[in-house]
């Protein structure tokens, strides 16, 4: 299985970066990046947003190294129901599946506005 680093890598060099300048352009510290081929550490959820955005790619894939479907906004709230949870579980979100769905949310605003500034 790939770790969030490998897919880093794997993006700068489709890219044709270099290490060095990929870090130059998203503030990213040599020592930083050493630390997370060593697994010493990983990008926190910020960076992650930042890294995912720059080579326009998801955060699940980013993440977890899984294609996300999709999905068609037909106008209506489609993740969540009345009671803020998925409309397809009966049970209530857990803490960590919530501030998952805030963080991507937050992750397509950062993605819109940016697209905006770039289209402007």
């Amino acid at each position: 299985m790939q770790t969030i680093y490998e897919r880093i890598e794997f993006l700068i060099k489709r890219q044709g970066l270099t290490k060095k300048s990929f870090c130059a352009q998203l503030g990213i510290s040599t020592g930083n990046m050493g630390d997370w081929k060593r697994g010493k550490s990983t990008p926190g959820t910020h960076k992650l947003i930042e890294i995912a955005a720059f080579f326009h790619v998801s955060l699940d894939w980013l993440i977890l190294g899984k294609q996300t479907q999709t999905v068609q906004e037909s106008g209506e709230d489609y993740f969540f129901g009345p009671m803020r949870q998925l409309n397809c579980q009966s049970e209530e979100l857990q803490p960590e599946e919530k501030n998952f769905i805030k963080e991507y949310i937050a992750f397509t605003e950062y993605r819109k506005r940016k697209d905006k500034d770039q289209n402007s």
